[in-house]
């Protein structure tokens, strides 16, 4: 059976990226591997084996096309509400808290935020019915 390892995003600027991510979710620089034109950098946090992998090319000036396919990642988190008041005093502007609904079946509560190159990231509250573990 095969197992996910890490999802890859572009970015272009690895400074800002790197401080994103810890500052958001607490993922610290794993490896980081320097080639002649890109850097891969692997980040992770002692949550899961799951890591996020940053994809640097040296050559790249402008923004990239995120186009009409990327949807966002997800991580859940043990208090939505307290996540979500923590990253807007960090001044990471998180969209409001929402309630999620199917019909009459409650889901879970989440918000969305969005890195510097404008990756969604769905911020969902940890043990809430459904798949959000």
């Amino acid at each position: 059976m095969a197992r996910m390892i890490h999802s890859m995003i572009r970015v272009r600027d690895e400074a800002a990226s790197i401080a994103f991510y810890d500052t958001a979710f607490g993922l610290k620089v794993a490896d980081r591997l320097v080639f002649d034109s890109f850097t891969l950098i692997y980040l992770s946090n002692a949550e899961q084996t799951f890591e996020l992998e940053l994809t640097v090319n040296h050559d790249r000036a402008r923004p990239y096309d995120l186009g009409d396919g990327y949807g966002h990642l997800a991580v859940s988190v043990a208090d939505v509400d307290a996540e979500h008041a923590r990253l807007a005093a960090a001044g990471l502007s998180p969209l409001a808290v929402k309630d999620m609904a199917c019909g009459a079946r409650f889901v879970g509560r989440f918000f969305f935020i969005t890195d510097p190159d404008g990756y969604r990231i769905e911020v969902l509250q940890r043990g809430a019915p459904g798949r959000f573990v």
